[in-house]
């Protein structure tokens, strides 16, 4: 699969001592034992996964972005998939963090100290696990196939030209009569996934935003351009998309912003209107917790994230701790406004989730 200026190029390169006993473990140590000095700091073997040490850097900032930088070759052992809701049933652990730099990501938190990419050599393990739950009929919500959703924990599209593992689970889940795949992604290198029999069964999404917030948080991520063309590609190859609008932050002229922004998906989707199986809409307001804020200010100490505790009440998420999400009657103004300016410009688009 071609690369393209978004691909991810690790600094440093860590691999688990079981990952080189797989053919893809195996490729990548052959792909970068032998680059070190071009491009490459450093190749090294790890007896863990869980305990990478050694990385540069003191000051939290720095820190980070050495991780961000680090690529870690594992094997994934536990097969007991996460739940996913309400994305999916399940979480599909293709791949974990990735490199972009997004101040206000919730994996700052869910990742703490560890936000290096990570990537599963034992794909196979990992998709079989996938068809025994569908044969099990799984944990499916209502009447309809099982879901898994690949981007839970980590983007894997950067990471695709050197792994092909999205690939691999769209051929699978093309032949898995109980089973439905999605992802979402930021990132171009799609091509390989152009050509491949998906037969409907993978959804393909695309977080967008207006150009000020990808502008202002989005570091390290392409442009809303380079974004939506990779959404027309999708589209126009028969995937089931989906665009992801997150994080909607109410502040300023937001109103302004986000209907020059669904006017210009308007023109996007009007040549392929006819063609286009379906569209679904993700729309997310902004939510950050105490411990995520900390974080993101040691990382970004200049960071203009609306973090401050004013116009926002706490909220108890699914696991137990609080959030700051905008109030109620906010976010029924929110809810009304993005209904009508779908059913404007996107007619054929449905709602994933609203707010």
């Amino acid at each position: 699969m071609p690369a393209s200026a978004w691909t991810f190029h690790p600094s440093r390169v860590l691999f688990e001592q079981a990952s080189l006993d797989y053919p893809l473990g195996r490729r990548l140590w052959d792909r970068f034992a032998g680059a070190v000095n071009r491009g490459v700091a450093e190749v090294r073997i790890i007896p863990s996964h869980n305990r990478v040490t050694g990385l540069p850097g003191q000051e939290a900032g720095v820190a980070y972005l050495e991780a961000k930088r680090t690529l870690v070759v594992s094997v994934r052992r536990g097969l007991d998939f996460a739940s996913c809701r309400p994305s999916a049933d399940y979480q599909l652990p293709l791949v974990t963090s990735c490199p972009g730099l997004c101040e206000y990501c919730y994996l700052q938190t869910t990742l703490g100290r560890r936000p290096y990419v990570r990537v599963y050599v034992n794909v196979e393990d990992i998709l079989n696990r996938v068809g025994e739950l569908a044969r099990a009929g799984g944990l499916s919500m209502a009447d309809r196939p099982i879901s898994f959703e690949g981007a839970a924990v980590g983007d894997p599209v950067p990471v695709e030209p050197l792994t092909g593992a999205l690939a691999e689970a769209v051929r699978f889940f093309a032949l898995q009569e109980n089973a439905r795949f999605r992802f979402v992604t930021k990132f171009p290198d799609v091509d390989g996934l152009l050509g491949l029999d998906h037969r409907g069964q993978t959804r393909a999404r695309v977080t967008l935003n207006t150009e000020r917030v990808i502008r202002d948080f989005d570091h390290g991520t392409p442009p809303l351009e380079t974004r939506l063309d990779t959404l027309a590609r999708l589209t126009a190859t028969g995937y089931p998309t989906g665009v992801m609008i997150a994080p909607v932050f109410l502040e300023g002229d937001w109103r302004r912003e986000y209907e020059a922004f669904f006017e210009r998906l308007g023109r996007l989707f009007g040549p392929v209107r006819a063609t286009a199986p379906d569209l679904t809409l993700e729309v997310v307001t902004h939510r950050f917790t105490a411990t995520a804020r900390r974080i993101i200010l040691e990382r970004y100490p200049e960071s203009r994230l609306p973090m401050g505790e004013e116009g926002r009440v706490q909220k108890r998420g699914q696991f137990g701790y609080f959030k700051s999400v905008y109030p109620k009657a906010q976010l029924d103004e929110a809810r009304v406004f993005f209904t009508g300016l779908a059913a404007r410009y996107l007619p054929e688009a449905a709602f994933d989730y609203l707010v």
